[in-house]
């Protein structure tokens, strides 16, 4: 049973003072039977009172307000989890898609995680379906089949993507990140009637060659008869084992973004995400990165809309 210590640092800076900052967070370890949490403190500017919920998705969920001006927001986590090796239960590739539906029938909440969102290129994820999908095979094949396709088919590349890429942009250059390949094996799920869910979180591989160490990372969730949630990972084609430690699920990123929220002010915002991972043996991963920085040519544009903004206000 690995025991991780998680750093993770979230910072908003404004090149002018901001106020009513509000903000929605979803940074709080996920509980479930997979992960033990053994402490979690939460450091935010201006220690403000954090409401905290359940959300739809039963994601523990905090909400904070900073009324005062401020130049810069930082929110940061320390958590130290225990993941648990998974439980005597195991997949069963004999179960098919009858038995899949006549479970979805009596569950709302499933039934909502099988449609598909309206995109423009259906048509390519129509052919993703008729290259895995086989009447004979089983859910778990299927769904094994598609996280294998999406591996093969879809390059690995950091930077050319950000959580306003659409499932069109992805299919259109077949690369991106984790949260795209989840993304893209949602929307074929889907398209199957599978249930199926989006899961943030991070990867804790230590050196074992799995793509997306250090940083935030996505998969997916999917429905199997007979078993219920079962985690795959289509950036590293594996089943989720206990190197994943969950945050939130949803329908996509917007239900488990792990900060949200707004401001008032003309203010241009920079946004820097650091995560480091600790592990038993001492070893220390980290990952800095700028997330979002206006072009200089689009700032002249923010800054006149941001006026804007605030002179109606």
């Amino acid at each position: 049973m690995p025991t991780f210590k998680i750093h993770h640092i979230t910072s908003y800076e404004y090149d002018r003072a901001v106020k009513e900052s509000v903000n929605e967070i979803r940074i709080y370890p996920y509980l479930c039977n997979e992960q033990e949490i053994l402490n979690h403190e939460l450091i935010i500017t201006s220690n403000p009172d954090i409401h905290t919920f359940t959300d739809y998705w039963g994601n523990k969920t905090g909400v904070f307000n900073i009324p005062g001006a401020h130049t810069s927001l930082v929110i940061e986590s320390k958590l130290v989890v225990r993941t648990i090796p998974p439980n005597d239960r195991h997949l069963n590739f004999n179960i098919g898609f009858e038995e899949l539906a006549a479970e979805v029938e009596k569950d709302l909440n499933l039934l909502e995680l099988t449609h598909a969102e309206p995109i423009r290129n259906q048509a390519a994820i129509d052919d993703i379906v008729k290259q895995i999908h086989q009447p004979w095979k089983s859910v778990a094949a299927t769904v094994q089949d598609c996280c294998q396709f999406i591996f093969q088919h879809f390059s690995y590349i950091a930077g050319i993507t950000d959580i306003e890429t659409t499932v069109d942009d992805i299919i259109d250059h077949r690369s991106g990140v984790c949260q795209d390949f989840a993304h893209v094996m949602l929307q074929v799920m889907r398209t199957l009637r599978i249930p199926s869910r989006y899961v943030s979180g991070y990867i804790c591989p230590n050196k074992n060659g799995l793509r997306g160490e250090g940083a935030t990372h996505a998969w997916v969730e999917s429905f199997i008869p007979g078993f219920g949630w079962a985690g795959i990972d289509p950036t590293n084609n594996i089943w989720v084992t206990n190197t994943h430690v969950k945050l939130a699920v949803g329908r996509n990123f917007t239900d488990c973004s792990p900060v949200k929220g707004s401001f008032k002010g003309p203010a241009i915002q920079e946004l820097f995400v650091y995560v480091s991972v600790g592990y038993e043996d001492g070893h220390h991963f980290e990952d800095r990165n700028l997330v979002k920085k206006p072009e200089s040519q689009d700032l002249w544009l923010l800054r006149q809309a941001a006026e804007e903004a605030a002179a109606q206000q």
